[in-house]
């Protein structure tokens, strides 16, 4: 999608997104003042930056697989480590937002689709140590640059997976018979975005979470994310412009809102 196009979605997401001030559902309005619009830092933060800073300083050729549009990734053949770091990881915020997202629910097992060089997914670890992880990431460069990253913090909660999505994602929703939160950020194609959520949808229960980063990344992010918010199990869903959240909680009349952080 190009720049003009993205800038016309942004002006028009801050035209109707809102502040605490236009929420009406209590739950909603908690999460906003309890998680999405807390600033606060933890004691663990700066190395897991560190080691970030590391990433963006090396300039050593690693080798790429290419497994689907916005994928962490990009093309196949070589590509420099720093370029990965600076453009295919999570902002220091969004990797925040994240980790006070899992600490707020407190989930029992974490799925996170795109593992890339392992940032994000050291901050979900840190959040709930006791919870089992599983990060599924398609190459195997970036697999094992992760994997020596979680070493290197002292993580032990967390289960690599190297592979495509296809070949892991529904053997681990059956092994851990619930989906309490998932974080799709690998392919941002239309077809496998709904594919990766329906097969995940017969897992999820009150308290699952959701999250699909760059739900404006591209007219078919943008068309999956239309769809996601249209199933009858999903409750709730927040747009939060750089990623999207979903909720199943019963009971509640459907809503969605768009809110600034």
């Amino acid at each position: 999608m190009g720049k003009l196009q993205q800038i016309i979605d942004y002006i028009s997401f801050i035209g109707q997104s809102n502040n605490s001030h236009g929420i009406h559902s209590p739950f909603v309005f908690n999460l906003y003042n309890e998680v999405l619009n807390l600033k606060k830092d933890y004691y663990f933060f700066g190395p897991i930056e560190s080691l970030r800073a590391t990433y963006l300083n090396n300039h050593q050729d690693v080798d790429m697989i290419d497994l689907g549009a916005g994928s962490s990734l990009g093309k196949a053949g070589k590509r420099r480590l720093s370029k990965i770091a600076s453009t295919s990881l999570q902002s220091p915020k969004n990797a925040a937002l994240l980790f006070r997202l899992v600490d707020y629910f407190q989930p029992k097992n974490i799925i996170e689709l795109g593992t890339s060089l392992g940032i994000t997914t050291c901050y979900l670890a840190k959040a709930v140590r006791n919870a089992k992880i599983v990060t599924i990431e398609g190459n195997p460069s970036l697999s094992a640059i992760a994997a020596e990253g979680f070493k290197k913090m002292g993580i032990s909660n967390i289960v690599s997976k190297t592979g495509s999505f296809e070949n892991h994602f529904l053997a681990t929703l059956k092994d851990m018979q619930q989906a309490d939160f998932i974080l799709f950020d690998g392919n941002h194609r239309l077809k496998p975005t709904l594919q990766y959520f329906n097969e995940a949808l017969p897992f999820a229960h009150e308290n699952s979470v959701f999250v699909f980063d760059d739900i404006y990344w591209s007219e078919e992010m943008k068309a999956a994310w239309h769809e996601i918010k249209k199933h009858s199990q999903v409750t709730i869903t927040i747009d939060l412009y750089e990623m999207g959240l979903v909720f199943f909680r019963t009971g509640q009349n459907k809503q969605h809102f768009k809110l600034r952080v």
